[in-house]
């Protein structure tokens, strides 16, 4: 148990850059499939040249370091003086989480660091335990920490956390990681948007019959059963990934590109969300889900979800916004479609079009944006087709979101980080449904997911599947 603390935060000032990395939970799957890529990138990219410490239950600084050249082998990194960088820097502490003698001894391994930034890849659970010895051991002056999602399982579990947290470290000091806000394509949302004034005057209720998110997994939950059955769609993606979509798909203007002003928006978005209800979600789960192991036998947990979303603001009031999520669905894609309202009359004497014009959005596993409208087919006739105007992006050259987080956090730069106002406000949405008491609906492996999903869906709207791969005519170019 982590021994008593006093309520005293330690807070840096904005414009310090950390002077040491501590990861916590050094030998774990985080560490391994992200972290040690992340640190590799970040040392051939960008010079990070802060020492960087490891803290984990068993082994040592010889076994860390072969665990670390495993991963970046593992991820095809090829780079020998970035891998031999990250390995001379690497030293390691050995110990508990819950040992006031192990963060004594990371004090110590601190040396002169005076502004370290803590990554807890630990199970939330421990985060009291680990700031609160951070504390009493010294090493929370002047430092940041990262905490990962999920951020709590509901809101009062969520608001806990935040008080627990915040008796330590001041709220500009806390970096919330959620990678998917890190993401090119993700980011491309706030540009596109802001950056065309084209847009501005079609962005809105008069404009904008409905909005749809997709975000569809080819693959089951394998070896995570036991992860996956204490959480849930709602939990792991919902509340957290695609309600930051929604927030930068609907949100105002920003004041200016600082964190601060973007999360004033976001905020304003989710606080504007009505709660849900019942009425408003329908969740399946894909059969066999329950023969999985670690999965419970009788196991309610969803791993699909359809829902509506009622924005009430003067931009999107009416406007539903539609979520749909889930695993062994047709393909691994995920994509926004925003459709635009439909001509007043059809001036040409044609039958209305399946599909109305429409923005499409493409954010994984490639990166586009679309327009689909209407144009004349080549003859005498005054008939339409539907066409598609695609920029495509290959160029390869993002950074990964691991890597662009830690180091925006070393620097003290929380614009990609969820802060406590607008985690809190995405539970209130979701924390009326999160109780499994909606019907449960099954669904067959490759599917997309059980036919009640069109219960949420109004005005004659239906669902727009993506495809697994975009098809690029020949005489598109790609653009870079």
């Amino acid at each position: 148990m982590a021994p008593a603390r006093p309520r005293v935060r330690s807070v840096t000032q904005s414009g310090d850059r950390s002077d040491a990395f501590v990861f916590f939970g050094a030998t774990g799957d985080l560490a391994y499939k992200q972290i040690f890529p992340a640190l590799a990138d970040l040392i051939r990219d960008e010079g990070f040249d802060l020492p960087i410490i490891g803290v984990a239950r068993s082994g040592d600084l010889e076994s860390l370091k072969e665990r670390a050249r495993q991963s970046l082998a593992d991820h095809g990194f090829s780079d020998a003086a970035a891998t031999q960088a990250l390995t001379d820097r690497l030293r390691y502490v050995k110990g508990s989480d819950e040992d006031i003698e192990t963060f004594r001894a990371l004090r110590r391994e601190l040396g002169k660091a005076r502004h370290p930034l803590h990554y807890l890849a630990v199970p939330p659970a421990l985060f009291g335990e680990v700031v609160g010895c951070l504390q009493v051991s010294g090493c929370a002056a002047g430092a940041r920490i990262i905490v990962e999602k999920p951020f709590g399982r509901d809101l009062a579990s969520s608001v806990a956390l935040n008080e627990t947290i915040h008796e330590v470290f001041a709220e500009h000091d806390v970096f919330r990681i959620d990678h998917y806000l890190g993401k090119e394509p993700v980011q491309n949302l706030v540009y596109f948007r802001f950056a065309n004034s084209f847009l501005e005057p079609l962005w809105n209720r008069d404009q904008v019959a409905s909005v749809q998110i997709s975000m569809s997994e080819a693959i089951d939950v394998a070896d995570r059963g036991v992860f996956y059955d204490q959480t849930g769609a709602i939990r792991d993606v919902v509340q957290n990934h695609l309600l930051q979509v929604v927030s930068l798909l609907a949100m105002e203007p920003p004041s200016g590109h600082t964190s601060v002003a973007i999360r004033n928006e976001k905020n304003k978005v989710l606080e504007s969300i009505r709660p849900l209800v019942p009425a408003d979600i329908v969740r399946g789960q894909y059969q066999g889900y329950r023969d999985t192991k670690g999965v419970a036998a009788d196991s309610s947990i969803e791993t699909f979800v359809a829902l509506r979303l009622h924005i009430d603001s003067w931009r999107w009031a009416g406007v539903p916004f539609y979520i749909r999520t889930g695993k062994c669905l047709p393909v691994t894609a995920t994509e926004v479609l925003v459709e635009m309202k439909r001509p007043p009359q059809s001036l040409f004497g044609e039958a209305q079009p399946r599909d109305a014009d429409y923005f499409r959005f493409r954010l994984s596993p490639d990166m586009s944006i679309s327009l689909g409208a209407l144009a004349k087919k080549p003859g005498e006739a005054m008939a339409g087709e539907p066409v598609e105007l695609l920029a495509s992006h290959e160029s390869g050259s993002e950074r990964p979101p691991y890597q662009r987080l830690i180091g925006d956090a070393s620097r003290g730069d929380q614009s990609l980080f969820a802060g406590e106002e607008l985690v809190e406000a995405a539970w209130r949405v979701v924390d009326g449904v999160l109780d499994g008491k909606t019907p449960l609906h099954f669904y067959e492996p490759g599917t997309w997911g059980p036919p009640e999903a069109v219960d949420v869906l109004v005005h004659g709207d239906r669902w727009h599947d993506p495809v697994e791969k975009l098809r690029v005519p020949a005489t598109a170019a790609p653009h870079d």
